[in-house]
């Protein structure tokens, strides 16, 4: 079978000011880290968080002492995998390999047949 992994990664960004300049540095130095180990299949995205006020999602980042956590979601297609505890743990290598030094959680893996497309995006 084949897999859709997302992986939730925390990514600390220094000296920036505010969210929006956190989030865009955090995306890009973990694609081009991904990318200088040709793995550009591996899609990049800022994470979301739920307000526990509100309940409403919103961009997963944080900045004191111009320092930033922003929490990324990492998706990564895994074909032919033999069970779904394979598909993670390949997906968490190839990943984890890439990004040395980053917190990796799996967050969601979907199945999907062989002659399906994969989910657009894993549901939360």
């Amino acid at each position: 079978m084949n897999y859709l992994v997302a992986m939730e990664a925390a990514w600390l960004v220094r000296d920036v000011e505010n969210i929006d300049d956190a989030i865009g540095v955090a995306v890009s130095e973990a694609g081009k880290r991904l990318n200088d180990q040709d793995m550009d299949y591996v899609e990049v995205e800022v994470g979301a968080t739920t307000c526990p006020a509100c309940g409403e999602p919103f961009d997963s980042a944080f900045i004191a002492a111009d320092t930033a956590l922003v929490g990324l979601v990492l998706e990564m297609k895994v074909f032919n995998a033999e069970s779904v505890e394979h598909a993670q743990r390949i997906a968490k290598s190839e990943i984890g390999g890439a990004l040395r030094d980053v917190p990796l959680k799996i967050v969601e893996t979907i199945e999907y047949a062989e002659d399906e497309e994969p989910p657009t995006e894993p549901s939360e």
